[in-house]
């Protein structure tokens, strides 16, 4: 028999919008298949970026294929085996066993929809068995739910928040739309301000903490979850801060892959992470966009902005096929005497209605940035405040809160707790 974890298989039929697939980790997966269209497929799912981290092989020739090349050769973590149901399935998973490593899974992908055969295959061992044809999503969400423990925490949802221009207010908006997943959604949540050199989540939070991000990125070797949470930073309740230094002693200069570790460790205490990216292009900005679950584009109604939101989404759309499209807000509409692009116009060109479209208000934003306050601490009924709660929805995919009801002598007793 071969020592196969035994996982449930997965019925769902969510699309990429409505859930959650955790990414799988460094492993080595072959994929034996008997038709093109599933070999396009296994091939479509290796380019997607909850598999960046494994190594994923295709070959031709099905069952018999994998057993004739692992009687010379040993056996990686996963196996993918087409089954084209022409020969004895279960015959030839007993001759794989015999030339299979202990701790391999194998996932069978068969065209017999039979739950008499599901059942025997499960009983040999076989961690996952999936009717073709397949969608690239099929294939992810099959490889990576073999990592993941059903009684265990909840993945974090990794969210990333970048302005399309300097300026924008792009760290305002994630700022607050932290808040309002913490404070609204009781969503335990972690802000990470990746702007090292000049980033405002301290400031914002009226925090200043010893320590903060850069002492992680500054010491890979050291990274683990202890490690981290002496980082953190606690604002409120359900909200945490991972600071950025926002000094220039050195020059942050960082490789593709090296916040990577900071954000699989985040992933595994913390059900959501907000990502304050700071507008710059890079290898790590563009990898932290990409592999984040979900994405805001903050953009100002101007041209040069228009310009890049239609890049970055186009880009973002274009490397996450599987995911859903990055959402995108308007913020700072209405300045006087700006002329501004209209929302409609800018719908059109993103072809994407915006999320929200924030009102010029300086005198608000003004006296909570200068405060170290949220938008929701100085005006609780600022539409603002509304517009962070929609987002952060959006974000999250949490739906609707229930607000307390509010009784006629609420204004009375406010003004009593006031004296």
């Amino acid at each position: 028999m071969i020592n196969y974890a035994r996982q449930d298989q997965d019925n769902s039929t969510a699309g990429p919008s409505e859930e959650h697939i955790a990414p799988a980790p460094r492993v080595s997966v072959q994929a034996f298949c008997d038709t093109v269209e599933t070999a396009a497929a296994v091939q479509a799912a290796s380019e997607d970026r909850r598999l960046d981290k494994a190594h994923l092989k295709i070959q031709m020739g099905g069952m018999a294929a994998a057993v004739e090349a692992y009687r010379v050769a040993p056996t990686p973590n996963v196996i993918l085996l087409e089954a084209d149901g022409r020969g004895d399935l279960l015959a030839s998973l007993d001759q794989l066993a015999s030339v299979c490593d202990a701790g391999t899974r194998v996932v069978v992908i068969g065209h017999i929809n039979d739950v008499v055969l599901y059942r025997e295959l499960v009983r040999r061992g076989v961690s996952d068995y999936v009717i073709a044809p397949l969608a690239p999503l099929d294939v992810v969400r099959a490889i990576c739910n073999l990592f993941s423990v059903p009684e265990a925490k909840a993945v974090g949802r990794v969210i990333a928040i970048v302005g399309a221009k300097g300026g924008v207010g792009a760290s305002t908006i994630a700022h607050n739309v932290a808040w309002a997943i913490a404070r609204d959604l009781a969503l335990d949540s972690v802000v990470a301000d990746l702007d090292l050199a000049f980033g405002t989540a301290g400031l914002d939070y009226n925090q200043d903490p010893a320590q903060g991000i850069a002492d992680a990125v500054f010491s890979p070797d050291r990274i683990d979850t202890a490690f981290v949470d002496r980082l953190l930073s606690k604002c409120t309740d359900h909200l945490s801060l991972l600071a950025a230094p926002a000094t220039l002693e050195r020059v942050y200069d960082f490789g593709a892959d090296a916040f990577d570790a900071i954000f699989d460790t985040l992933r595994t205490t913390m059900p959501c992470i907000v990502l304050d990216v700071p507008h710059q292009w890079s290898g790590w900005t563009r990898r932290a966009l990409v592999n984040a679950d979900d994405i805001l584009i903050v953009a100002a109604p101007d041209l040069a902005n228009l310009r890049n939101t239609k890049n970055m989404y186009d880009m973002l759309k274009g490397a996450r096929p599987n995911d859903r499209a990055p959402l995108y807000c308007l913020n700072q509409v209405g300045m006087p005497k700006r002329p501004e692009i209209g929302v409609g116009e800018f719908a059109k060109a993103i072809e994407s209605q915006p999320v929200a479209s924030i009102p010029f208000d300086p005198q608000t934003f003004g006296a909570a940035a200068n405060n170290g306050q949220m938008i929701a601490e100085i005006a609780a009924s600022h539409r603002a405040t509304e517009m962070f709660l929609q987002i952060a929805q959006r974000l999250t995919g949490r739906g609707e809160t229930k607000k307390p009801r509010s009784s006629l002598l609420s204004p009375l007793l406010a003004k009593l707790r006031s004296k």
